[in-house]
């Protein structure tokens, strides 16, 4: 569950105390102070420190608000979080990547394996991917079209051409 959805069951559900449950989800949940979580949510630190210490009750409007931005912080940390890119492949492919992690500019992205035997597992591990929360998908040259269709992340086809060529070399060899 979320920190809004505990921080609502715990009120609502379990009766608990507003200020220390809205207290402890702000600082220790979200590891922000008062003043920067008014800056946020828009709610004068007035109010919240009121809040907190349980001089008033908020009124339906500023709850909704300190919900709403404790769900938007923790969207924003959930989509750093998951800062990947799925791999779309079969399992030759995959066993060729050596990195779990590629370093882009000053940020660090994750690599995420798909294994794949056939372009239909590699429909469903690109929707899959997407859902996991990849940030783009790389898959093979016969996938990407289709791919590219269903999902609303980028794809970029996998170009093998020093494989390719290796590839022929051998076809040579073995039929001379």
């Amino acid at each position: 569950m979320s920190i809004a959805d505990d921080l609502v069951a715990e009120i609502f559900g379990q009766d608990k105390a507003l200020p220390g449950i809205l207290s402890k989800a702000i600082k220790q949940k979200l590891g922000m102070s008062i003043g920067q979580f008014s800056e946020k949510s828009g709610v004068p630190a007035s109010t919240l420190y009121k809040i907190l210490s349980g001089e008033r009750d908020p009124n339906l409007r500023t709850f909704r608000r300190i919900l709403t931005t404790i769900k938007e912080i923790e969207g924003a940390e959930t989509n750093k979080k998951q800062n990947f890119i799925a791999i779309v492949g079969t399992r030759g492919v995959l066993d060729e990547i050596e990195q779990p992690t590629i370093i882009a500019g000053k940020e660090a992205v994750d690599i995420k394996e798909y294994a794949v035997t056939s372009i239909e597992e590699a429909i469903i591990a690109a929707i899959k991917a997407e859902r996991d929360g990849a940030s783009a998908l790389v898959c093979a040259p016969i996938a990407s079209p289709t791919v590219e269709k269903i999902v609303n992340i980028p794809v970029v086809t996998i170009r093998p051409i020093s494989s390719v060529t290796r590839a022929i070399g051998l076809a040579v060899k073995k039929i001379s």
